[in-house]
């Protein structure tokens, strides 16, 4: 593996944790988005999965985003009879986003996308000295 391969792995590293922030952000935006009429489905959480791609010129691996789907769990209900979205019964069907699971996977992206970024910053550091090396 050369320079260029190792700053492509982390830069395909990068885009896959900087989608998953988006997607958190946009779950945690959404957190309390309802239907608008009674029997309306919320915001369903969006879930983010990945595949290893396989650059065959090189035989490098790396990342990429396989989907950003939705999260098929049960949506939570909430007492709340003066809601425009209540049913009958007077309950209101809530988003399947929890606040903890999204801050929590926003901090592990952040990380992840820290360690490439750390990688990417030592290769380019140790491609200037080899190329100041060459000119001595």
């Amino acid at each position: 593996m050369d320079f260029s391969d190792t700053i492509g792995v982390s830069a395909a590293g990068m885009r896959a944790q900087t989608a998953r922030l988006r997607v958190a952000a946009e779950n945690l935006a959404n957190a309390e988005t309802t239907g608008a009429s009674p029997g309306a489905d919320p915001y369903r959480r969006k879930i983010v999965t990945f595949k290893e791609s396989l650059d065959r010129a090189s035989g490098v691996s790396s990342v990429a985003i396989r989907s950003v789907g939705e999260d098929q769990s049960d949506f939570q209900m909430r007492y709340d009879p003066a809601h425009p979205a209540a049913n009958e019964q007077g309950y209101v069907k809530m988003p399947n986003v929890s606040s903890i699971v999204e801050i929590m996977d926003s901090h592990d992206a952040q990380h992840s996308y820290e360690a490439n970024l750390n990688a990417l910053q030592v290769t380019r550091a140790m491609l200037t000295r080899a190329i100041n090396v060459m000119r001595d």
